[in-house]
């Protein structure tokens, strides 16, 4: 994730801006999700001042508009779709950011985000609170173990949170890098932890390589930070007892995991990471865009 940049983007031809902003549209497209000016420049594939994107948008056939969204010319349907699921995600989300400040006070976390589709207000049939979090090293799978605990009290509000990536603040880096991983962080949302968030930002500047305008929000500075104190259970935990609970924790459930349909692709557990996408949706995404670049005649550009 990119600080903010104090230079001005050179000045790209308009070819080249039109094949970003086809690709950009694209990409958001497979979820659904035409988009507003701000965020086309905000996630677009090159470096561009976002009036030039407005002026180049506006002319382009291949694209339309409508209540200040943008979509690929055939897809006018997807702007009542976004509209819908933005009103019916409303509540989930808020919701979700209160269940994300209790998470981020469980022992051993240190950051909580909201992340896939509900963090962009685009909850369709999943109705799941994904997040990811950050844990103290060492003890990754015991802020696991209560995360999950806390999940089943959320539950019996009908509510179903998914801590679907913990890493610990020593594996922060991220390794895998393509379009689908650096949207996911670009669209994250802060919660808990602005330090820590901070950290991770630092780390992974990367993402600029595909989302080069893609700049840190200032208002994530105003989130709190992480716990300053531990808790009665983090001192109960820190030391052999703690030590043995993580790792018979982390061994019964990564043997566990292995049995599981899906394991491999875009899972990857050890003692700094939990990452359990067993369902491969990053595989499935960037096929789909694969797809519709070559349906565009931009595959060649990209591939």
């Amino acid at each position: 994730m990119a600080l903010a940049l104090d230079t001005k983007p050179a000045p790209v031809n308009t070819s080249s801006l039109e094949c970003a902003i086809l690709e950009t549209l694209a990409y958001s497209d497979i979820f659904e999700h035409p988009l507003t000016i701000d965020e086309l420049h905000r996630f677009l594939t090159i470096s561009a001042v976002k009036e030039d994107v407005r002026e180049c948008v506006e002319k382009m056939d291949g694209v339309l508009s409508s209540h200040e969204y943008y979509f690929l010319a055939d897809r006018a349907e997807i702007v009542d779709i976004r509209n819908r699921r933005r009103e019916n995600s409303r509540k989930a989300y808020h919701r979700a950011l209160f269940y994300g400040r209790i998470l981020g006070k469980l022992p051993f976390i240190r950051m909580a985000a909201l992340t896939g589709s509900l963090a962009m207000l685009n909850l369709s049939k999943n109705m799941d609170m994904d997040y990811m979090l950050v844990a103290k090293p060492g003890r990754v799978w015991t802020a696991r173990a209560f995360a999950l605990l806390f999940g089943r009290l959320a539950r019996l509000f009908g509510d179903v949170i998914c801590p679907n990536v913990i890493v610990s603040e020593n594996a922060l880096e991220w390794n895998a890098r393509n379009m689908y991983i650096a949207r996911e962080f670009a669209q994250m949302v802060l919660v808990s932890g602005a330090d820590v968030f901070w950290q991770l930002c630092a780390a992974n500047l990367w993402v600029n390589d595909f989302l080069p305008n893609f700049v840190i929000l200032s208002g994530a500075k105003n989130h709190e930070m992480g716990n300053a104190k531990s808790s009665i259970f983090e001192i109960l935990l820190n030391g052999k007892l703690g030590d043995f609970f993580e790792s018979w924790e982390m061994s019964r459930k990564i043997a566990r995991f292995k049995k599981q349909k899906g394991y491999g692709a875009e899972t990857n557990f050890s003692t700094d990471v939990c990452q359990g996408n067993f369902d491969h949706h990053g595989s499935w995404a960037l096929k789909a865009y694969e797809e519709r670049l070559k349906a565009l005649s931009l595959w060649e550009r990209v591939g």
